[in-house]
């Protein structure tokens, strides 16, 4: 098995990430577990989770996991702040107040004594980035986070954070965590070069575009049963999302993927692991079957020519899908 460096350290992590935003629901405790052991025994060493995926159940239930397989020591594990977890005012957000009790939170539904890797899950504009980087530093010093990142900032941030921690002598990220699939290739402007000019790891959510790169819609009006565009309907950020050119790419993807005898999204999975700067995209199976289909890729690499032939269906730094539409500092919008 093939590992890549964690940014610029020398942590390991497998080339595919499990992700746990499904664990706790849809996917049921039992069945999670299951995900989750199959996924170390295939050569996943790397699981993320964040503390607002069903309201601490899925950290909660990554905990039990690696209490249940005696793994924790197998497993580099991240997790994420940011989100609601209450109704008060501190309750969220990037405040050094909120980081730290939210730390303490999420160890103790993990049952761990530590955080491998600690992000922050959304930037916030009108919190100094000092002060979050000051307490990911203190939280580092007291041995509760190894490592800290970041999850879809924008570039400009995540270079000024790397400055502040370079000036203030602290601890700096050592990755970004944004949205990158074929249909919204925009971070291959500016996000994928910094990475690669400072030394960050990018772990790509959502590299199958949320099901639309593995063929499941076939128009925009019409959500299959069980998908996610049924759960969330077609005014969510989701349903924003499930656009015709979307839905044309994904088409186009299949027949090239039958050629080398994959599925759709084998081959966007693929394509997503090995572009030029990416260490390891999350994966976020909701069922057993998606993630055997996805272990199949690891071992995989991307041809030359496939890769050229994907560049077609959508060139490099393009969008014919906005997956940045929760982002209040993005203001460009990918409309049918």
């Amino acid at each position: 098995m093939t590992f890549r460096s964690l940014g610029r350290t020398g942590v390991q992590v497998s080339a595919l990430c499990l992700g746990a935003m499904n664990f706790g629901g849809p996917t049921p405790e039992d069945e999670s577990f299951a995900i989750i052991d199959a996924a170390l025994d295939g050569g996943i060493n790397f699981i993320d989770t964040a503390n607002v995926y069903n309201a601490g159940e899925s950290e909660a239930i990554v905990g039990r996991a690696l209490q249940r397989n005696g793994r924790r020591n197998d497993v580099v594990l991240a997790t994420k702040v940011h989100g609601e977890m209450g109704k008060g005012p501190n309750d969220r957000g990037n405040s050094r107040y909120h980081i730290i009790r939210a730390c303490e939170d999420s160890l103790r539904r993990l049952q761990v004594e530590h955080i491998d890797l600690y992000q922050l899950h959304r930037p916030s504009l009108d919190i100094p980035q000092d002060e979050t980087l000051r307490a990911f530093d203190d939280l580092i010093s007291s041995g509760k986070v190894r490592y800290i990142g970041c999850s879809t900032h924008p570039a400009w941030m995540v270079m000024e954070a790397i400055m502040l921690s370079e000036r203030l002598h602290i601890a700096r990220y050592i990755s970004e965590q944004p949205p990158y699939n074929l249909l919204d290739r925009r971070i291959e402007n500016e996000l994928i070069p910094l990475a690669q000019r400072y030394g960050l790891a990018i772990l790509p959510w959502s590299p199958l575009a949320g099901g639309i790169l593995a063929g499941r819609y076939n128009d925009v009006e019409t959500p299959p049963q069980g998908s996610r565009l049924e759960r969330t309907g077609r005014e969510s950020p989701f349903g924003e999302r499930v656009t015709r050119r979307g839905i044309e790419v994904a088409r186009a993807l299949e027949p090239i993927a039958q050629e080398r005898g994959l599925n759709a999204s084998q081959l966007a999975l693929l394509w997503c692991k090995d572009q030029p700067g990416i260490t390891s995209p999350i994966i976020g199976p909701r069922t057993m079957q998606q993630l055997t289909d996805a272990l199949q890729v690891l071992p995989m690499r991307l041809e030359d020519a496939d890769r050229a032939r994907l560049d077609a269906l959508n060139p490099p730094g393009n969008a014919v899908s906005d997956f940045h539409n929760s982002n209040p500092w993005m203001k460009t919008r990918i409309t049918d």
